[in-house]
Order: C-alpha cells, then sequence, then structure tokens
C-alpha cells in the first residue's frame, strides 16, 4: 500500500504561485460580465437607495465604470420603454433586478421577471417596455461602454411569442 497522499508527491497548490491564476480586477469575458452584473443584482444595497421613478421618463444613473465598460441602473414606470434599437459596437448584460419588462425583438416577445438576464452582441435590436402595473428597475453592463443607440422602425421589433416564452 501507499502511503504518499497526493499532497505530499505534488506538493501544497498554494505554494505553487505559477499555476495560481491572478484574480482579475474587472471582468474581460462575457461569462464575467454576466458574473458582475448578478453580483450587482445580489447586492441591493449598491443599487437600491439610487433607484428614483420619473413619470416623464426613463431614469438612470451610470452605477460602475471600468477599464472600457459600463454599468448602467434604470427604472421604469408603467408604459414607459426604450423604443427600437440596438447599442451600437457595444456588447451588453440586460438584467432585471425588480418589477417585469417586456423585451421585443425580430424573433418575437419575451417577458423578462426578476432575475431575467439577457446577453447581446453588438448590432442586436430590441425594444425594452414596461407593459405591467408596477415598476421595474434593470442593470446594463455595456462593453465597450456605450457611445450610441441607434434607433430603428418598429417592424425590427414587430411582436409574436417565442416558443416557451410569456406574452406581456
Amino acid at each position: 500500500m501507499n502511503s504518499d497522499s497526493d499532497l505530499q508527491i505534488a506538493g501544497d497548490i498554494l505554494e505553487v504561485p505559477h499555476l495560481l491564476q491572478t484574480p482579475r480586477e474587472h471582468p474581460a469575458t462575457v461569462a464575467e460580465f454576466v458574473g458582475l452584473a448578478r453580483s450587482l443584482t445580489a447586492d441591493r444595497s449598491q443599487w437600491e437607495h439610487l433607484v428614483r421613478y420619473d413619470a416623464a421618463s426613463r431614469w438612470y444613473h451610470r452605477l460602475r465604470t471600468g477599464p472600457g465598460y459600463e454599468v448602467w441602473l434604470l427604472s421604469w414606470v408603467p408604459g414607459q420603454g426604450s423604443g427600437p434599437h440596438d447599442h451600437g459596437r457595444s456588447s451588453g448584460v440586460l438584467t432585471v433586478l425588480d418589477g417585469t419588462l417586456t423585451e421585443r425583438t425580430e424573433r418575437g416577445t419575451r417577458a423578462l421577471r426578476a432575475g431575467a438576464q439577457r446577453v447581446f452582441a453588438p448590432g442586436y435590436v430590441h425594444e425594452v417596455v414596461n407593459d405591467a402595473l408596477e415598476p421595474a428597475v434593470s442593470l446594463h453592463v455595456y462593453y465597450p461602454g456605450l457611445t450610441e443607440m441607434p434607433m430603428h422602425t418598429a417592424q425590427h421589433c414587430e411582436a409574436r411569442t417565442l416558443p416557451g416564452a410569456v406574452n406581456a
């Protein structure tokens, strides 16, 4: 019987610094941006006190910036929407923090409830609307930071139901 343990053979992994990956200060991959959005969503103390509701227009607040990215907090009272748009050369992660938002694309309509996330690439055309009777709050991560938001015609977001989705 061999009495050597794996630790005795390989040594303590924590003592071999060249094998450890240095944790990144800022996200650099889609998964890391999704993780950033999830961690901010889970820590309400970072955003809840900042939320404001404006009956005249969607309210927004830049929550965080990093090398090449931005995080925005938005509130939506019932009836407010973005209009059909894309995000130029930016990719993004949309996370619903509170309430329900409706996303319309040329592929259909999807109800996004609190905790739902959508990841999109540059040129992704959608419209986001609060069709519910309660206010909603969302978090948006853009990489690179948002520099343009070209508007589109409604035909880019004709409503039809996606399989398995709920019409709002």
